[in-house]
Order: structure tokens, then C-alpha cells, then sequence
């Protein structure tokens, strides 16, 4: 793994090589090189750069809410779906605003054409069609990586974001082949030399379901969703232009669909042992909820357009590895596909992953130094989960590079807070899945609240330009003057802040009320009612958080010596020495460390030199 004679290297040295030109990758490589450090991004197809393998949609309960925050920080993804999408919706508008989730239908093509657009006329930034096999290593620090040819190419930090296509293996029934996802080739070398580095992988797989021909479906028996009227911009920074919007459609799978999975269900390689990864509970395959839910008489499944120029849709809610002509029957058993053409059969794929309690809270490796992991690669599922580990892993690798403190954004701050915090504290065995009950101050953390929570840290990292600072700024003092004026303006025994507080009452209320129309944009609107109605709940959250801050604050000193603290029971000390947790309030999220414990460590580090006070 390190260099050796007669092997071509690269004359130009990068501060940054993002391996891997997925949703992580291409949102590392261009916050890397908008921080103006060099940057190479690599992508074993030019052609399936930020390619959506899987369900035509961003956003959706909680990935929404991580693709506002990322947008907020500097991210991309929000403005590619904004240019992009087909179809919009907002979730959950009948529940309160801490589950409100923005979801889009996207043209998968040609969202796919925009991210590489802006891939490729970002300044700073290579983008090369490469095939990285190795990590150049030198005393545990990486020093670039080299190719399949042979060529090598120096960086000062590596930056991994391989999808699934480490080892990936694709089932089909009884048939297995090597690829990353069908038609693609996996990643091996890459994967073998992380084992020999000593970064320990494991196993994951999920799948995808058979795609159908537009032409072919029964639009008679199947009910038509379409999306919002209005469609809202997932970026804070909306695009003029919006592509033509399209229905999707809803069906159920049938008796007859149980009873095609049930008589085949030995042919699945999820039943018959040939895959030994662990699927995603959240998203299971159609066979897994026949199975597991037998009383069930029927499942909803969406039919998704993949596109305004294809007639491929997206059979949402039948993923399946079953065999082709069993997947046929299924298809055919569903209301209105009974004379469907399937035009892309259903998959599983297995592939490597890292176990993410190896990483820092900055997503670096504790193993190899200047190595970042980020993606599907550390158990996520899911473009979202990807993306934001992807922004997050590029800014830190950035600051390193310039010497600055990294950004470890607060499980009270965002989601993408609780993401990190989740993967490097507890872990997953399972393909980690972004829910709002994963967040304890959801209230707080609000998806149309993103660019007051995080568009500050984005201006810092040169990511945020500052009119759009300033024009938040403006934005707020708007909704602070609006709620004064409404507690100092009394209608009756009231003021109009107290009468907006009931439950039945709008901000259209107080207009009537006071016979005018109102000048503030509908986004301080939406705010003013939400600060009002929700003013005790979001009270109540901060001084939760104020009171969890004390443990936050109380920083455990790096390479502490667990074993050797007394009272610290034994799996204690052996997680918190595997984890190296930051904080203390970060050792009480780990799994198998008790209260007890934590009370004895902070008894510890009081009584050395004053650390922790």
C-alpha cells in the first residue's frame, strides 16, 4: 500500500480525493472545493454521476428535513431536486409542523445531468472516470490512493464513498453476479485493503423492485395522487423554473400476491440463506411483509413516473429478489398490472460496509488517519442519509486541511446532528434509516426552521454567500417585530398574540379581525404562527437541552485510559474505550453504559485537575 518504483504518478497533488461520485461524493467534493482546496472526485462511470438506483423521490418523514438542513449549510441536493422534480408534496400537514416533511418526485436522468453539471463546472474540482483499488499509506496516515492501471495519485486527505459497490453482489433468485448494482461493476481491491488497514467490515444488503411500462397499467382500477397544488422549493434559494408536474398513482397487492410469495418463498434468496447481509426492517421486500405480517390482507404499493421522458415507473413498495417468474406473477396478481410489462426486474444487493462506531464525530477514521468515510458505507440507507454524511465529511475534512476546529453539529441543532451522533455512538446493524422519533427536540428541529438553525455555520464555511445571511437576518427581525406587535395589540379582553395561541385561530383569523390585509411574505407568516401556538412546548425543549448541555460540555480527554478507572464496570469500560466518546454526554448514548457508569466517570475526571468541571 505504499508507493512503489516504475508506478506513474499523478503530477498534480490534491488537498482532497472523493472516491465514490454518488449523493455523498459529489456533496463532499463540491464543499471541499468551495472551501478553494484542490479536489479530485473519482467514479468508476462518468455516465452514473448522483444516479438514483433505487426510488425516483428526495425527501419524505425526517430525509426532508435533512435535505433542508443540508441546503441551509451549503449542500446541493435541494437545488438539483428543486430544478428537477416532477411531482411535490408535503407530508404529514394534517400533524403538528415538527413532522411536516417536503418529498419530491424526481426525473432521475435528468437530475442525475444537473448534479453532474454542476460537478464539472465547479472550480477546484476534477472530475475523472477512475478505478481506485488502493490506499497509499504511510504510518497509518493516508497519502492518496492508486489505481487499477497502476497510476497513483497524491492527496493530503481520501474521502470514501462507495455506495454499495464494495464486493456488491446481486441476487436474482437462485442467480448471483458481482456488481455494485445491476449493470455495474463492484469494487474489490478498494475493500480488501481497508480489511488489511484494519477497518473492520461487515455485511449489508437491500434491494429494489421491478420497473414496469407506463403503457401497460390499468389507470381504471388504481387511484391517481397528485401533488400540491403549489408546489414549495426544498432549497432556500428556489429556482425560477419548475419541470411539468405528474400524478403518481396508489393500488394493493391482492390474495393472489400472497399466495405467489408464500408457494414460492423457498426460491427467495432471503429465505434460503444465500444472502447473509442484513436488509433494511423499515423498507423490507414484498416476500418479507407476506411473511411477516400474515394476517395483513393487503399492502399499499405507489406507481412512481421515473420520468417525463420514459414510460418506466417505479413499482414503489415491491421490492424483491425472487425470481423472474415469480416477480412476473406478483406483478400480475396486483390490482390494474395484471397486464403489466415488466421492463427491469427486481434485486438484492449485498456489499461491505464499515461499522461506523470506527469513526470520529467528524467522520474520519480512528484507525487511519486523514481517511473520511461517508454514505452507505458506514450502514446508511437512503440518498438523503448519504448526502448529509457526504457535506458533513467534506466540510471537516476541509477544516482540517485549514487548521480550524471541526463542525460536530449538536443533536439539539439538526437531524444531520442526530444522524452522526447515532452511527458513531451506537452503531447499526441494520441499514440506518433517518426518523423524526430518532430526534429528541423535534419541535426545535423543524424542516422550515433549517436555515435559522445551520445557515450561519454555511456562511462561516464560505458556503453561504452573504446576501443570503443577510437576507435571513431581515427575515427574522420581520418575525421578532411581528410578535411584538401582536402581544401589544389588544383586540377586546386579548391581545392578538393570545388569540392567534388557540387552536382554531390563524393568522387569516387576526386579519379579519383587524379588516386588512397583510405585506409579510408567507414564510414569516407560517413562522409567527408556529412561535405562537407551540411558545410553551419549544420552552420546555430548550430547557431540556440546557440541561443536557451540562453533559455535552464535560469533554473526556482523548486516549483516556478506561480500564483503568475503578467502579467502571467491564463492558463499560471496554465500549467507552472502543467509542472514545467526546463528552460525557455523548458516553450516556452508548449502549451498555449505565447511569452508574457515567456518575463514576464524572466522579473521575473531577478529581483530575479539575477536568470536567
Amino acid at each position: 500500500m505504499g508507493v512503489g518504483e516504475n508506478m506513474y504518478i499523478y503530477p498534480k497533488t490534491y488537498d482532497v480525493i472523493v472516491v465514490g461520485a454518488g449523493h455523498a461524493g459529489c456533496e463532499a467534493a463540491l464543499a471541499t472545493a468551495r472551501m478553494n482546496l484542490e479536489t479530485a472526485l473519482f467514479t468508476l462511470n462518468l455516465d452514473t454521476v448522483a444516479k438514483m438506483p433505487c426510488n425516483p423521490a428526495i425527501g419524505g418523514i425526517a430525509k426532508g428535513h435533512l435535505v433542508r438542513e443540508m441546503d441551509a449549510l451549503g449542500g446541493e441536493m435541494a437545488k438539483i431536486t428543486d430544478k428537477t422534480s416532477i411531482q411535490f408534496r408535503m407530508l404529514n400537514m394534517s400533524k403538528g409542523p415538527a413532522v411536516w416533511a417536503p418529498r419530491a418526485q424526481a426525473d432521475k436522468k435528468q437530475y442525475s445531468i444537473e448534479m453532474r453539471h454542476v460537478v464539472e463546472r465547479q472550480p477546484h474540482l476534477d472530475l475523472r472516470q477512475v478505478i481506485v483499488e488502493e490506499l497509499i499509506l504511510k504510518d497509518n496516515v493516508v497519502e492518496g490512493v492508486k489505481t487499477n492501471s497502476g497510476t497513483i495519485y497524491k492527496g493530503k486527505i481520501v474521502i470514501i464513498t462507495t455506495g454499495t459497490f464494495l464486493k456488491g453482489l446481486c441476487h436474482v433468485g437462485e442467480s448471483s453476479f458481482a456488481a455494485g448494482r445491476a449493470g455495474e461493476f463492484p469494487s474489490y481491491g478498494l475493500s480488501d485493503c481497508l480489511q488489511k488497514a484494519g477497518i473492520e467490515l461487515l455485511r449489508l444488503k437491500t434491494g429494489t423492485p421491478p420497473r414496469i411500462s407506463e403503457r401497460s397499467i390499468d389507470y381504471s382500477k388504481v387511484q391517481v395522487q397528485h401533488g400540491d397544488p403549489e408546489p414549495y422549493s426544498f432549497s432556500h434559494f428556489p429556482v425560477e423554473k419548475r419541470l411539468l408536474q405528474v400524478p403518481c398513482y396508489i393500488t394493493y397487492t391482492t390474495d393472489r400476491t400472497a399466495e405467489v410469495i408464500r408457494k414460492n418463498i423457498h426460491r427467495s434468496p432471503l429465505y434460503s440463506g444465500r444472502i447473509v447481509g442484513i436488509g433494511p426492517r423499515y423498507c423490507p421486500s414484498i416476500e418479507d411483509k407476506i411473511m411477516r405480517f400474515p394476517d395483513k390482507l393487503k399492502h399499499q404499493i405507489f406507481l412512481e413516473p421515473e420520468g417525463l421522458d420514459t414510460d418506466e415507473i417505479y413499482i414503489n413498495g415491491s421490492s424483491t429478489s425472487l425470481p423472474e417468474d415469480v416477480q412476473e406473477e406478483i406483478v400480475h396478481s396486483i390490482t390494474g398490472l395484471e397486464h403489466a410489462e415488466i421492463i427491469r426486474y427486481g434485486y438484492a444487493v449485498e456489499y461491505d460496509f464499515a461499522p461506523p462506531t470506527q469513526l470520529h464525530a467528524t467522520l474520519e477514521t480512528k484507525t487511519l488517519s486523514n481517511l473520511f468515510l461517508a454514505g452507505q458505507i458506514n450502514g446508511t440507507s437512503g440518498y438523503e442519509e448519504a448526502g448529509a454524511q457526504g457535506l458533513m465529511a467534506g466540510i471537516n475534512a476541509g477544516l482540517k486541511l485549514l487548521g480550524k476546529e471541526p463542525l460536530i453539529l449538536k443533536r439539539s441543532e439538526a437531524y444531520i446532528g442526530v444522524l452522526i451522533d447515532d452511527l458513531v455512538t451506537k452503531g447499526t446493524k441494520e441499514p440506518y434509516r433517518m426518523f423524526t422519533s430518532r430526534a429528541e427536540y423535534r419541535l426545535l428541529l423543524r424542516q422550515d426552521n433549517a436555515d435559522t438553525r445551520l445557515m450561519h455555520y454555511g456562511y462561516k464555511m464560505g458556503l453561504i454567500p452573504k446576501t443570503a445571511l443577510e437576507a435571513l437576518e431581515e427575515k427574522n427581525e420581520k418575525i421578532q417585530e411581528e410578535l411584538n406587535r401582536l402581544k401589544k395589540t389588544r383586540h377586546g379582553q386579548e391581545t392578538l398574540y393570545q388569540i392567534l395561541k388557540r387552536p382554531a385561530s390563524s393568522y387569516t383569523t387576526l386579519l379579519g379581525l383587524e379588516g386588512k390585509a397583510s405585506s409579510l411574505p408567507q414564510d414569516v407568516i407560517r413562522q409567527v404562527e408556529i412561535e405562537a401556538k407551540y411558545e410553551g412546548y419549544i420552552q420546555r425543549e430548550k430547557q431540556t437541552i440546557e440541561k443536557m448541555q451540562r453533559l455535552e460540555d464535560k469533554i473526556i480527554p482523548l486516549a483516556m485510559d478506561f480500564a483503568s478507572i475503578q467502579g467502571l464496570r467491564r463492558e463499560a469500560q471496554e465500549k467507552l474505550a472502543s467509542i472514545q466518546p467526546r463528552s460525557l454526554g455523548q458516553a450516556a448514548r452508548i449502549s451498555g453504559v449505565s447511569p452508574a457508569d457515567i456518575t463514576t466517570l464524572l466522579i473521575y475526571l473531577r478529581k483530575q485537575s479539575g477536568v470536567g468541571r
